[in-house]
């Protein structure tokens, strides 16, 4: 945990260099849509490591659910294929056990490898699982759009609310868009770690 932190904490202080470093040296009007790719970018580097912990957290969560059930063998059986795919993760037989004695951790095994090989067709099976976090998780990475982000942003629930709505703001901001990015930025809540990255970019195309 305390590696996590430091981990964290240092990210936030790499984030907020860049930050300053794109607020001084992207100050023209000329360079506006400059300042919307590096700021995806950051967007993109913040929001895999956001993924990244949510899986390892889901993944602690899983296996809590395991240890509490009843049937020892099935118990036994999920953790072994679990360790198993983690050596290897092309191990089919590791892979059906994993299936066949927990479902849960089986969806967050198969998005946690959509993720890293670019998968999206796995990634649009998950946004119909039955475990909704993973559900969740797999809407999010599959919106690609201004329209799909801010479905995702609508839905009750939704884990990356903020996230899209930056996302989505930032495509306006490509488009030139700017009024329309601005009312979604507006929408970010103050109470957010992207709070202060919404009120940097309500800043650009304002003349």
């Amino acid at each position: 945990m305390n590696k996590c932190n430091v981990e964290f904490k240092g990210f936030l202080l790499s984030l907020k260099e860049n930050i300053d470093m794109v607020r001084s040296e992207l100050s023209s009007e000329e360079k506006f849509f400059e300042k919307a790719v590096v700021t995806e970018r950051f967007v993109k580097k913040y929001k895999m490591w956001m993924i990244g912990s949510v899986v390892a957290i889901i993944v602690l969560v899983g296996a809590n659910i395991v240890y509490d059930a009843q049937d020892q063998e099935r118990i036994v059986q999920a953790n072994s294929a679990l360790r198993t795919l983690e050596k290897d993760n092309t191990n089919e037989e590791a892979l059906r056990k994993l299936k066949e004695n927990s479902q849960e951790l089986y969806n967050v095994w198969r998005y946690a490898q959509a993720i890293a090989q670019k998968d999206s067709q796995t990634l649009q099976e998950l946004k119909k699982s039955k475990t909704l976090v993973v559900k969740d998780l797999a809407e999010y990475e599959s919106a690609k759009s201004v329209e799909a982000l801010d479905s995702y942003a609508k839905k009750q629930g939704a884990i990356y609310k903020d996230l899209a709505l930056i996302q989505s703001a930032v495509l306006l901001l490509q488009e030139n868009k700017v009024e329309k990015a601005h009312q979604k930025l507006a929408s970010v809540s103050q109470d957010s770690s992207f709070a202060q990255l919404a009120k940097i970019l309500s800043h650009y195309g304002v003349k």
